[in-house]
C-alpha cells in the first residue's frame, strides 16, 4: 500500500504537540509495516528537532512552492505517485484529488470554536474553512481524545460518530524517563540561573488560550509564602502573545519569572524533573502532550478542569478551575508544603502514563490508516 503524509509541520522552528505527535509517528510506520510504501512531503528543511528518520521504505520529498502548497504543489505530487491513501495529520486535506484516494485527518482539537477571540482572524478565516472541508471530506477521522470527539460531534452534528476513531497520544519515554547525570543537571539548571526543586514550570506556547496570565497572578500570591520561588514558562512565543508578556512585565516579581525559549527535548526534560511541581493552566487542550511528559518525569500536576485534561491526567492531578487565580496559588502551596501530597502524585503519576505510549499510538494510528 501506497501511504501519503503531509509532513510540512516539521519544518517548523517552533516545536509544539502536533509536531511532536507527527514526529513520532514518522519514528514508527517505518518500522512496524515495512511493507508499505511512504510518501513524506515537506516544503523546506526539517527543523533538527523534528527530522524524521529515513527507512527504506520511506520516500521524502521536498517540494518548494511559495503558495497554497497543501492545494498545488503537495496535492499534485499526491496525484502523480498514485497513493492509495492519505493521511493529514492536521486540520487540512487537498481540494483537488483522485476519486479513489482514501483520506484520513487528525483533528486535534477544536479550540477555535471555543475561543475565536484568541486567534488572529486571517487564521480563524483559514481553520473554519480548512476544518469544515477535512471533515466533510475525509473518509476516517481520527480525534486525539474523547473530549475532541465529543466537540467535532458537537459542532459537526451530521457527521456519524463512527466515522471517528479515538486514538490517544503517547510521550517518549527515552527523553523523559532517561537517566541524566549530574553534569547535564548542573549545566542546564545553572544555565537558566535556576535551582534545583525551587521552581514552577510551565511548557507549552506562549499565547492566549494557554491562560498564562491566571499563572502569573497566582505566582504573585505564592511568592508571599515562597520568596525565592522562580515560575518558568518554557516555551516560544506563538501568536497574540503580547498581553501575556505584559503580564510578565507587570508583575512584581519580574525578576523571578524566566522565559525559557528554544529548550531542546533533552534540556526541557532537565527542567522537567528538577521542578517542584508542573502546571498547566489552559483554557482548552486536544490532549496535551506536555502532561503526560510531566507525569512521566516525575513531577506533580496541577491541571485547569476542562476539556481533555482530566481524561489525561486521571487521579494523578490536582486541578482547579481554569480563571480562578486564588484557587491555583491554594493548590500550589498545598503541592509545595506537603511532601506527603507530592509523593502520591508522583506515585500515581507512574500509574496514570502506563495507560499511554507512542508505540501504541503509532500501531492504532496505522491499522485505522490501511483498514
Amino acid at each position: 500500500m501506497k501511504i501519503a503524509i503531509q509532513a510540512s509541520d516539521l519544518d517548523h522552528e517552533r516545536i509544539d504537540g502536533t509536531r511532536v505527535y507527527i514526529l513520532n509517528m514518522l519514528r514508527r510506520f517505518g518500522k512496524i509495516s515495512s511493507a508499505d510504501e511512504f510518501l513524506i512531503c515537506h516544503k523546506n528543511e526539517f527543523n533538527p528537532e523534528l527530522a524524521p528518520p529515513e527507512f527504506p521504505n520511506y520516500k521524502i520529498k521536498k517540494i518548494k512552492f511559495p503558495f497554497f502548497w497543501t492545494q498545488t504543489a503537495f496535492a499534485w505530487q499526491v496525484w502523480k505517485e498514485k497513493s492509495d491513501v492519505l493521511w493529514m495529520p492536521m486540520h487540512n486535506v487537498p481540494l483537488i484529488k483522485r476519486k479513489s484516494l482514501k483520506t484520513v485527518v487528525t483533528i486535534h482539537d477544536m479550540a477555535f470554536k471555543y475561543f475565536p477571540d484568541h486567534f488572529p482572524k486571517k487564521d480563524l478565516r483559514r481553520l473554519n474553512f480548512l476544518t469544515d472541508r477535512a471533515i466533510w471530506s475525509a473518509d476516517k477521522i481520527i480525534a486525539v481524545s474523547q473530549a475532541t470527539k465529543n466537540d467535532v460531534l458537537k459542532f459537526y452534528p451530521q457527521i456519524k460518530k463512527e466515522k471517528i476513531d479515538v486514538i490517544y497520544h503517547g510521550f517518549d519515554a527515552e527523553i523523559f524517563q532517561k537517566e541524566i547525570s549530574r553534569e547535564e543537571i548542573k549545566k542546564v539548571i545553572e544555565n537558566w540561573k535556576l535551582k534545583i526543586g525551587n521552581y514552577i514550570l510551565y511548557v507549552g506556547a506562549i499565547q492566549p488560550r494557554k491562560n498564562l496570565r491566571t499563572l502569573i497572578q497566582a505566582f504573585n500570591l505564592v511568592k508571599k509564602e515562597w520568596p525565592s520561588l522562580k515560575l518558568v514558562l518554557a516555551g516560544n512565543r506563538a501568536w497574540m502573545w503580547e498581553k501575556e508578556m505584559e503580564e510578565i512585565e507587570k508583575s512584581p516579581f519580574r525578576d523571578f519569572i524566566v522565559l525559557a525559549e528554544n529548550l531542546s527535548f533533552c534540556d526541557l526534560a532537565i527542567i522537567f524533573r528538577q521542578a517542584k511541581t508542573f502546571v498547566f493552566p489552559s483554557l482548552y487542550e486536544g490532549f496535551g502532550i506536555v502532561v503526560l511528559e510531566a507525569l512521566a518525569s516525575g513531577v506533580p500536576v496541577i491541571c485547569a478542569k476542562n476539556s481533555c485534561l482530566p481524561e489525561v491526567a486521571g487521579d494523578a492531578a490536582e486541578y482547579f478551575e481554569s480563571e480562578n487565580v486564588e484557587e491555583l496559588s491554594a493548590k500550589i502551596k498545598n503541592v509545595l508544603n506537603d511532601e506527603n501530597l507530592r509523593n502520591k502524585m508522583i506515585a500515581k503519576g507512574k500509574e496514570q502514563i502506563k495507560k499511554f505510549s507512542w508505540d501504541k499510538c503509532a500501531q492504532e494510528t496505522l491499522d485505522y490508516i490501511k483498514n
